[in-house]
Order: structure tokens, then sequence, then C-alpha cells
């Protein structure tokens, strides 16, 4: 079981929440394991936000202030990575190119429409949703599409030449963290009917998928391409929710 105080680690790299103060950085790429634990905070906060907006206002205000919540406790850090992707990917040809696409801190319009359309995808969605259920998917949803990223990092290398920022996207978890970090991300379906386990095996293939396909171009993966797992794992768990709430 990896230290609890990587925990931390993860908590002050992919939030901004306060924690302690980290006794060692150099540990970082190990606290990776955490980004589902990272998921359960980020997302009780998030439903946390919907609840209390959904006593005052409309439904999709307040899945509107739930995204907003995740925004401002992350730093937007993996939509970042969707925009960079989608930019690198939608104007780029060839590795070399994609890669410094990505890497400019610029935003495109591809970058633009596509965190434009993933936000009205997950308003509509949510926002359609029975308002009681809507923060348990929240932190279901968080929690699970953080897992994602980890697969990528364990089947795939690092397709940049020099280290990422952190250390973590260079990182391959072992299998056993690949199964603690499992068992981090189901656990906010005991909130959910059982049926909803269904909208597990979409939200694999949607992220192998893309895992494959960054491959394909540019020989493995980055940090945006982590982060743009992570959104579009969510986006698809949304959907998927969506979709087998007819049936639960």
């Amino acid at each position: 079981m990896p230290h609890p105080k990587l925990f931390f680690l993860a908590l002050g790299y992919y939030t901004r929440l306060p924690c302690p103060p980290a006794p060692d950085y150099r540990r970082l790429p190990e606290a990776s394991v955490f980004l589902p634990a990272i998921g359960w905070l980020v997302g009780g906060l998030s439903a946390a936000a919907f609840a209390l907006a959904d006593l005052v206002w409309p439904q999709t205000v307040a899945v509107l202030a739930a995204l907003i919540a995740g925004i401002l406790l992350t730093g937007a850090f993996h939509e970042d990575g969707f925009a960079d992707v989608c930019d690198g990917f939608g104007g780029g040809y060839g590795k070399q190119r994609i890669l410094a696409i990505m890497k400019d801190s610029a935003i495109g319009v591809y970058g633009t429409l596509g965190i434009l359309l993933l936000l009205l995808l997950k308003i509509s969605l949510l926002g359609s949703m029975p308002s009681a259920a809507v923060p348990s998917i929240l932190l279901a949803g968080h929690s699970l599409s953080r897992l994602m990223p980890l697969l990528l990092m364990h089947r795939y290398r690092y397709a940049r030449e020099e280290t990422s920022k952190g250390g973590a996207a260079a990182y391959r978890p072992a299998l056993s963290d690949l199964v603690f970090a499992s068992g981090l991300a189901l656990i906010p379906f005991a909130w959910l009917p059982a049926a909803s386990l269904a909208a597990v095996p979409p939200v694999l293939i949607a992220a192998l998928w893309l895992g494959r396909y960054c491959h394909r171009h540019i020989g493995g993966y980055t940090g945006d391409c982590l982060g743009a797992c992570q959104q579009v794992a969510e986006s698809v768990f949304y959907l998927s929710i969506s979709a087998l709430w007819t049936f639960i």
C-alpha cells in the first residue's frame, strides 16, 4: 500500500486546496496513485456546490455551479490538457509539430471549441439527470475518471524526450498500484445503484482508445494527453450513466 504521505503530495500538485508541507517532492511521481482519492475531494466538493445551489436555483444553474467549483479546485488542470490535445492533434501533422503545438501556452480554435463543447455536454447530461442522483454521479465520475490516466501511464511510454513537469507523467505505475487505485476509484459506486457499474466498461474503452490514438501519432503520451484522458473519461461516464438511468 502506498504511503499515506503521498496523498498530500498529490493534493498539493493536482489541486489548489491547502495541505501540509510535502516532505519530499522527489516522490511526486509515486503520488499519482492517489488520483482517484483526489477525485473524491474534487467530486465531493463539486457535489456539495451542486446540492447548495439546487436549493435556490434551477438544476442547470446548480450543475454550472458544480463545474465552476471543480475548475476552481483544480485550477482547470485537466481541462487545460484537453484543450492542448484538441489544438495539437487537430492542427498538427507529425509528432514534433503536434508536441510543439501542445506545449504552446496559447489556445487555438480547436482547443476553444473542444472545451466549449465539452462543458455544454456535461451541463446537458447532468442537467437532465434526477437532481437527487447528481451528487453521487459527480463523486463517482471524478474518482473513476482519474483512474484512467494511470492506465495510460502503465501501458505506454512518455512521448517527450525531456522530463515532464512534476515528473508524474513519466512514471510507470506498478500493477499493485493500479489495483490499489482501482479500489479507490470504485468506492463511490457504493452510493449509486449496482447497475451503474455497467458504465465502467465504456469509460475503459474510451480511455484505452485515446491512449492508442496518442501512441499511434506521437509514440506515447504527454501530461496533456493524461489531462485529456481524464476529461474524456468523465464525460463518457456521464453519457453512460445517462443512458443507463432509463433502466435503473
